[in-house]
């Protein structure tokens, strides 16, 4: 199975947990939530991400689709630097409809669980 990571300004990112968890309670522990805050480096946002895939895929052995919300801004810069090895997808522009059809798709392979997010 698949994991997901949402890294987004704040409390986007949590506020789509919620959303997420709200229609897939069972997600709880394939969802992560990073929500960037104005007052942190991007240093501290990145040891942040960085602790958040540790714990969503401790063993490091699942496939994780990062969802961002602006490209080129601080919590995108943040999640490229998670996703250069393999297993590792970015899409950003994360809205509740992406999420939603990545969370229903997260057994799929990640290709096509990127496929269906970016059709939602």
């Amino acid at each position: 199975m698949n994991k997901l990571l949402i890294i987004a300004h704040a409390p986007l990112a949590s506020a789509l947990r919620i959303c997420a968890l709200h229609v897939f309670p069972d997600l709880t522990h394939d969802l992560a939530a990073v929500d960037v805050s104005a007052n942190l480096s991007s240093e501290a946002s990145l040891m942040q991400a960085l602790e958040a895939m540790s714990a969503l895929d401790p063993a490091n052995t699942c496939d994780v689709l990062v969802l961002t919300d602006v490209f080129g801004a601080t919590p995108c810069n943040v999640a490229q630097k998670l996703v250069n090895s393999p297993g590792r997808k970015l899409i950003a522009g994360v809205n509740l409809p992406m999420l939603l059809r990545a969370a229903t798709y997260r057994y799929e392979t990640l290709e096509a669980m990127m496929t269906k997010a970016l059709s939602g």
